[in-house]
């Protein structure tokens, strides 16, 4: 059957005969796989790096890094002429090829098929940050052509399906400001979602929507999380009563802390010198863990 050609219901199904006996595994263990997405701009990258690290104490974790300003290798405290070397997932032509059957850019004539040994992807283009953390950079969908016949887009929506599914990690997924991108690839495998924001209204607004589409997408433990909150906290009250109530979220606050300027973009010294940041982090991770 020709994977792109099918619809999500087809889709679903050739994928759980893909991996059988795996699936009902990853999904029962929802506190290890974790989105977290929010407004360009407000820190979510630096969370993610932060919760990988706390993660990374009793699990291994797979940080992956789906937003297409490709921080998250910094924010983890790579080198940075390492991280400006690495090619993301979806340039990577001829494994997009192996894989879909069909090159990107090469038209579209050609039927799309999914190979299933996509589990190969953390081996052959995972990084490793260091013993208890890999690294796999996956570049994003291509806007334009979300829904159509891609080649790039269909590896990252199968790669998204089957790294969920990995049994020994934690999964930590940095995304863009909204998780519509990877659709219900997202929604068969992740529990949680993280929701970063600032305290500003426009901030807000990006997060509503995220939270609602999360929510659509049957994730039901959904965190919305304000960073760098400083003098400004009382209004954030105020900000929570232009969000849809209907749909339940936890709050957490994560303070303003100068010295994180100092460090950036690598949160290594923020984890070692345990700044006021990570405590509130802590706070959140251990939120994550107990709202099972």
């Amino acid at each position: 059957m020709d994977f792109t050609l099918s619809n999500e219901v087809k889709r679903d199904e050739i994928v759980k005969k893909l991996v059988e006996g795996t699936e009902e595994f990853a999904i029962n263990r929802p506190g290890n796989r974790i989105v977290i997405t929010g407004k360009g701009g407000t820190g979510k990258t630096t969370i993610t790096a932060i919760l990988s690290y706390l993660f990374a104490k009793e699990s291994h974790v797979l940080a992956v890094d789906a937003d297409p300003q490709m921080n998250l290798p910094y924010a983890l405290g790579m080198k940075k002429e390492l991280a400006r070397e690495i090619v993301p997932l979806n340039r990577h032509v001829d494994y997009i090829e192996e894989k879909t059957g069909a090159r990107p850019g090469s038209g579209w004539g050609e039927f799309l098929s999914l190979n299933p040994d996509v589990s190969d992807v953390v081996d052959r283009f995972g990084i490793d940050v260091d013993e208890r953390i890999s690294l796999l950079v996956m570049g994003t969908l291509h806007k334009a052509a979300i829904g159509c016949l891609c080649p790039e887009n269909d590896l990252l929506d199968s790669v998204v399906r089957h790294i969920s599914l990995r049994n020994d990690d934690v999964i930590l997924m940095d995304t863009e400001a909204g998780v519509e991108h990877f659709g219900r690839a997202i929604a068969k495998g992740f529990g949680h979602a993280i929701v970063v924001s600032d305290v500003s209204f426009n901030s807000v607004q990006v997060a509503d929507s995220a939270i609602k589409l999360a929510w659509d997408l049957g994730i039901q433990k959904i965190h919305l999380v304000f960073n760098r909150v400083g003098s400004n906290e009382s209004s954030i009250k105020d900000l929570l009563k232009e969000m849809d109530q209907s749909i339940p979220f936890t709050v957490d606050y994560i303070p303003y802390d100068d010295s994180l300027g100092a460090v950036d973009p690598s949160v290594t010294s923020l984890i070692k010198n345990n700044t006021t940041i990570l405590p509130a982090v802590e706070k959140l991770l251990k939120r994550v863990q107990n709202s099972e």
